[in-house]
């Protein structure tokens, strides 16, 4: 099992100071650190199978459009082929909904439930 480096202390080694998160969004090195988040996080379960994120452990149905599915299934290949790591559409998706759940703020929430409530009517 690959250990975690340990980033604070690598900063103390550089005599750097540690102040926040830095996200990539697109491109490559947004794929690059996707591909590092599900190296880090995935683990294959005790008992054998596909390799997830232990934390996982509510299940729910998120319906997808055929589109969003498609692209969901396009970029795990592509990250399949690229980093040689295993995850599938709905991994990815839970994922993105994660780190997009914490990037967002309560007034971006609301005003997209209010774009789709007038996008319905």
């Amino acid at each position: 099992m690959k250990t975690r480096p340990d980033m604070d202390k690598i900063a103390r080694g550089l005599g750097a100071e540690r102040r926040g998160k830095v996200a990539a969004s697109g491109g490559y090195f947004g794929a690059i650190q996707l591909v590092a988040d599900i190296e880090t996080r995935f683990r294959v379960p005790s008992g054998g199978g596909r390799p997830t994120d232990a934390r996982w452990t509510a299940r729910r149905l998120v319906p997808l459009t055929p589109q969003t599915l498609k692209r969901l299934e396009d970029i795990a290949a592509k990250v399949r082929a690229r980093g040689g790591v295993s995850v599938e559409p709905m991994q990815l998706a839970a994922l993105l909904l994660e780190k997009k759940a914490e990037e967002m703020s309560e007034s971006e929430a609301e005003s997209l439930v209010h774009l789709k409530r007038r996008a319905t009517r």
